[in-house]
């Protein structure tokens, strides 16, 4: 497991009693943890449908017109030169032809919703989704394309979605870290743990996870303790009592504390969690774990759900990372490229969905698909593969909070901006917090006297008609 997280300057008798006896698993497991959040009247508290939040993140940017924005006019049109006003050009590519879809839509479930044959097991939940398909973003390039989707700035050092989550949820007496980031096994996406930064919040660092097979190594996690537990942790408080009682108040060390007894639960709570052992074959089959494509998407996705249930808040799995050609990012093979990913999560995320129901999540979470962009309409010179796109592109939304069966918004005809009921990032962040029962424009926090906020100056609202 791979862990980002601040250094934190330990007094000398609390380091000495953490090594105590060899138990270097404690230390493994300080280290993924910072600072957790201190209650405070930071939010406006509103009535909470969600408590747990899933984005399921494809990075390099899927094309929305060949999974979830079918254009028939592409038909009529292909082979020949955009004439229209939007720049479509991303750096020094040039576009090429207008070029149709090569996957056909159907419309599923009583909804009638029309999805790509992308998606055979997801069309089948159908009536559970919810289909933005007038999203913007600002920039077309990923780096900051990935910075705005996950921290609402196109600056490295932002707080994250899941940072904010957590800080707006407050601390809670769980085994297992608030916040937790699955990246694909072929690799990160750009900027790393830029994605998923704490920025200035008071929080712990995210656990990320690369192996679901091996997702923590905690060493020494099955040995024997080397004294009761109970009176272990009741010399580690002694000492922070001893500690706080010399020094001034200071909340982030507070918080330092907690996080330290965390790392002591996760201790006993982790093994347990990502033991999928316990599940059944059936269970494993439907995730698509048995077949080679959707294996490594499948277990991932299994994982998600265990975590979910022992009371992780906010969960992010990524689909594609690394190089380029291993991402959503098809400046050639288009095709190819969206066979393959599709292939791959499909089936894994239809499950999840469903698992939702089967155990009585549902109603408390909130799913998100998409990532930073969209593709064009238009052939990337004359190649086989589609470029960027900002101005329009489509993300889908499910769970509880939701109201599912349904498209909002559109693009024009050829799918490249958005032009019925535009939705900025800045809305979808809006709209996650509102799920979660707080108020984006009171959701701050006060860095020596600048404001921080998830939303930041961007004008936004709350998506409202994506919500049950």
């Amino acid at each position: 497991m791979m862990i980002a997280c601040p250094t934190h300057t330990l007094e000398w008798t609390r380091r000495r009693w953490l090594g105590w006896g060899g138990h270097s698993g404690l230390l493994s497991l300080v280290a993924m943890l910072g600072n957790t959040p201190c209650p405070g009247e930071h939010s406006e508290q509103r009535p909470s449908r969600a408590t747990r939040v899933v984005f399921f993140f494809m990075n390099g940017g899927p094309s929305h017109i060949d999974t979830f924005d079918p254009k028939p006019a592409l038909a009529h049109l292909d082979g020949t030169n955009y004439t229209g006003d939007v720049n479509i050009n991303s750096g020094m590519r040039v576009a090429g032809t207008l070029w149709k879809s090569d996957f056909k839509f159907q419309r599923c479930g009583e909804s009638g919703l029309e999805i790509s044959e992308l998606y055979p097991e997801l069309s089948r939940r159908a009536d559970d989704l919810c289909i933005i398909r007038s999203m913007h973003t600002p920039s077309s390039l990923h780096a900051p394309a990935l910075l705005q989707m996950n921290t609402g700035q196109t600056r490295l050092g932002a707080a994250s979605l899941g940072a904010w989550i957590e800080y707006a949820t407050g601390p809670q007496e769980e085994s297992l870290p608030p916040f937790v980031v699955m990246l694909d096994h072929r690799g990160g996406p750009i900027n790393g743990h830029g994605n998923w930064s704490t920025g200035k919040l008071p929080v712990s660092s995210p656990a990320r996870i690369r192996s679901p097979e091996h997702p923590f190594e905690i060493s020494n996690a099955s040995d024997e303790l080397a004294m009761d537990e109970t009176r272990m942790q009741e010399l580690l408080r002694k000492l922070n009592s001893s500690h706080l009682g010399r020094v001034a108040p200071d909340a982030q060390r507070q918080s330092r504390d907690r996080s330290y007894e965390l790392a002591w639960r996760m201790r006993r709570g982790v093994p347990e969690a990502v033991n999928l052992s316990r599940e059944t074959l059936e269970t494993q089959q439907r995730y698509g774990i048995h077949r080679p494509e959707s294996r490594e998407f499948g277990l991932r996705c299994l994982l998600a759900r265990r975590m979910l249930e022992r009371g992780v808040r906010y969960v992010q799995i990524y689909s594609g990372g690394g190089a380029q050609r291993d991402t959503w990012d098809s400046h050639g093979g288009n095709v190819e490229r969206h066979r393959q990913f599709a292939g791959e999560t499909d089936r894994p995320i239809a499950a999840f969905l469903e698992d939702l129901r089967l155990t009585g999540l549902w109603d408390e979470t909130l799913v998100i698909w998409g990532g930073e962009f969209g593709r064009t309409p238009t052939r990337e010179a004359n190649t086989n593969g589609r470029d960027h796109n900002p101005h329009g592109f489509s993300i889908w939304l499910a769970g509880g909070p939701i109201r599912g069966g349904q498209a909002i918004g559109a693009t024009d005809e050829l799918g490249i901006e958005a032009v019925e009921t535009p939705c900025h990032v800045a809305d979808l962040h809006a709209t996650i917090l509102h799920a979660l029962g707080k108020d984006h424009s009171c959701l701050n926090y006060d860095d020596h006297g600048t404001e921080l906020s998830l939303t930041g100056t961007t004008p936004c609202r709350v998506i409202t008609e994506a919500l049950a």
